[in-house]
């Protein structure tokens, strides 16, 4: 089961995701599906059966949402997390092979999109490491075997700081 955390930035994208598509994208293809479908013969006619399934789509998001919304919790950084690794965490970490990797931790729903550099707090990466601190080694399974990774640096900032 996934874990029904959220940063306070997740939050407000998603929450901004439905008042978009039901407030503006959902009334513009609506007004679409209307035009189409006073056109006449609808089984021919492309923009009514491809605006009818982006409707559908829209719907289905819209119900997703709405569902999830009241159920997240959103969690805030607390001053006396700085040091440790906790959710919301930006964290620098390095192997033996001088990799380096650049991530925060956040919510299962807040991995998906443009942003690549977020991890979820459910992945064993993010397991190991919470409650670490500065120049603390953790060890993370994985399906290759355990691997250590070394952690360089821990911040607490807004997602849209970084980039």
């Amino acid at each position: 089961m996934k874990t029904k955390l959220i940063t306070s930035e997740g939050y407000k994208k998603l929450f901004d995701e439905h008042e978009y598509l039901w407030m503006k994208k959902r009334p513009e293809i609506t007004k679409i599906v209307s035009w189409a479908a006073s056109l006449g013969d609808r089984s021919e006619n492309a923009d009514y059966t491809y605006n009818k399934r982006l409707l559908r789509q829209i719907d289905r998001r819209v119900r997703y949402l709405r569902k999830l919304l009241p159920e997240l919790q959103v969690v805030h950084h607390l001053p006396a997390q700085n040091g440790r690794v906790f959710f919301g965490a930006w964290v620098e970490i390095e192997n033996n092979e001088a990799e380096v990797k650049y991530f925060r931790i956040v919510g299962p729903e807040e991995i998906y999109g443009e942003n690549k550099s977020f991890i979820s707090i459910d992945s064993p990466m993010a397991r190991a490491l919470i409650k670490k601190s500065v120049d603390e080694v953790c060890i993370v399974n994985t399906p290759n075997g355990a691997k250590e990774w070394f952690i360089n640096s821990i911040e607490y900032k807004n997602a849209f700081e970084k980039e």
